[in-house]
């Protein structure tokens, strides 16, 4: 049943009075255990700043980073770009290299499984093969609510703001992914669709809006206390106060020494680690030169379509178009990638900036993993597109999970890069690494599913009027 936002918000108890946060930030300066996040795509540090983030996970590289003693980092899979039996060995291996790189470094971790919060992605299948690599059974909790999205899961139920609706998950166009697909909005009935039944609805237990706003985390705490080894607890949230209380109730399972699977949304990771809001980052901070900014686009959610459609429209901003069919075409493939290169490449020359897009009509396959074997195919021609045209930008946008990854591993070599904060809520910024093609480039990271029409138009001309006004 479609809900009215505010109306909504309006009928539910007030926060919990006291501000978590402290408490929580009081334990990560401890510094003992430090969370590491398994993100499915780059679009999971859209909460967070000050944060690293690696594309590789040997034992070796993850000690070194715990080793630095900071609070947290963040592994990229792009697991969600994969078939499940790769996204399962990649959770495996992961695992295991984690629970020696943990003995190496000597600290203990906080293990955080970050997928979207419109609930598409491999699950159970990676937190079972994560759970399983890091040592024994645990109950998983799972929290896709995240706000900036307007992801909010409210009577065990989730929900996508569209405007002033509330529109139950399974209802969207998020559901009806070729390759995650499901029919479920409360969460309970989804994890029994995606387990296929081997845990039944009744079987899943629930932290409500009540338990989180009128008994605070030590009754998040008892709830969790219940749920057994190899259990599932979902968790409701309409506010970050009630993600910081869940943050603070999942602590004191671990100071009890009982880890927790998590699989959270982006909005968790922010509250677990005691970070409080900043303002979108200004022109001293992204630090930017002259020249023409690149944005690339693959994501085909239909945000990103009416977005893109809104951006060429914009005057200076050049669009350069992928052919879907040439790219997933061997005799075409390459002559299509090339012009793209080149025409880009002129843009970029002049100073303005361009937009790479694939073609928005979308190719899939009624098999899920022939569909994301299409994706693949079409992602590595938009790749080899953005390697080809040899020139530094002002700034690259990448638009879409998988096509932000893919660009930032394939394309440009990152290894490690750090967060500085988001351009926007929900977007964030990445400065590449030293090892990387373009050391210190500023990196965007731009979900397909975020924002309004308007809101890649608005960061691309934000941009160019701090060029304009010569901040950067």
């Amino acid at each position: 049943m479609i809900r009215l936002l505010s109306e909504t918000l309006a009928s539910l108890p007030p926060d919990w009075p006291e501000d978590p946060l402290p408490a929580i930030q009081r334990r990560v300066e401890q510094g003992a255990r430090a969370v590491v996040v398994l993100d499915d795509d780059p679009t999971g540090t859209q909460t967070v700043y000050g944060v690293p983030v690696l594309t590789v996970w040997d034992e070796g590289t993850i000690a070194g980073e715990l080793r630095r003693g900071g609070p947290a980092c963040y592994i990229l899979t792009n697991s969600r770009s994969m078939p499940s039996a790769a996204a399962q060995a990649v959770s495996a291996a992961i695992g295991a290299n984690l629970r020696v790189a943990v003995q190496a470094a000597g600290r203990e971790v906080t293990v955080i499984s970050r997928s979207d919060s419109t609930l598409r992605g491999h699950f159970p299948v990676e937190t079972d093969a994560l759970a399983a690599a890091l040592g024994g059974e645990r109950p998983t909790l799972l929290v896709p609510a995240f706000l900036d999205g307007g992801r909010y899961t409210i009577d065990d139920v989730h929900y996508v703001a569209e405007g002033e609706r509330l529109v139950p998950a399974g209802e969207t166009a998020y559901a009806r992914d070729a390759a995650f697909g499901y029919r479920a909005s409360n969460l309970r009935a989804w994890v029994e669709e995606k387990t296929g039944g081997r845990v039944p609805a009744g079987g899943v237990a629930s932290i409500s809006i009540d338990d989180i706003r009128r008994g605070g985390p030590e009754r998040v705490a008892a709830r969790l206390r219940a749920v057994p080894p190899g259990g599932v607890c979902i968790a409701n949230a309409a506010s970050e106060r009630d993600l910081a209380v869940i943050a603070l109730g999942v602590l004191a399972l671990e100071d009890e020494g009982r880890p927790l699977m998590l699989r959270t949304a982006a909005s968790f990771v922010a509250a677990r680690l005691g970070l409080r809001r900043r303002p979108p980052l200004t022109a001293a901070e992204l630090a930017l030169p002259p020249g023409g900014g690149l944005v690339v686009a693959g994501s085909y959610v239909p945000s990103t379509t009416a977005q893109l459609e809104v951006l060429l429209a914009q005057p200076g901003v050049a669009g350069v178009e992928l052919d879907v069919a040439a790219l997933c075409d061997p005799a075409r493939r390459a002559e299509s990638v090339a012009a793209a290169a080149a025409r880009a490449r002129e843009v970029l020359d002049t100073g303005a900036d361009v937009a790479l897009y694939t073609s928005r009509a979308l190719l899939s396959s009624p098999a899920p993993e022939e569909s994301l074997a299409i994706g693949r195919s079409v992602s590595e021609g938009l790749v080899a597109a953005v390697a080809a045209i040899g020139r530094r930008p002002r700034y690259l946008l990448a638009k879409g999970g998988i096509t932000s990854s893919d660009v930032a591993t394939a394309a440009l070599g990152v290894r490690r890069a750090e967060v500085l904060g988001q351009i926007i809520p929900g977007v964030p910024v990445w400065r590449l690494g030293p090892e990387s093609r373009l050391p210190g480039l500023a990196y965007i990271v731009f979900p397909g599913n975020v924002g309004g029409p308007r809101a890649l138009a608005d960061v691309v001309g934000a941009l160019s009027v701090m060029r304009r006004v010569g901040g950067v």
